[in-house]
């Protein structure tokens, strides 16, 4: 049973989540062949002003609506 865990900045969509999720599901359904029923993706959401690279804040580095989808 195939846990796949995977970190975001806050600011997708649902419908965003959605897909990536599925994407992930099938790859790993290819790859390892197991059932897609077996497969479990855990998304956890991260505030950008607690998550930096090199030193600087994702909020500071990428502003607050990086990530987000445009209309």
């Amino acid at each position: 049973m195939p846990i796949v865990s995977i970190k975001l900045a806050k600011g997708r969509t649902t419908e965003q989540k959605r897909k990536l999720v599925q994407a992930i599901t099938d790859s790993v359904v290819s790859t390892l062949d197991v059932k897609q029923e077996w497969v479990t993706v855990l998304i956890e959401e991260l505030d950008r002003e607690n998550w930096a690279t090199g030193g600087e804040l994702h909020i500071d580095k990428f502003g607050v609506g990086c990530g987000k989808e445009i209309k």
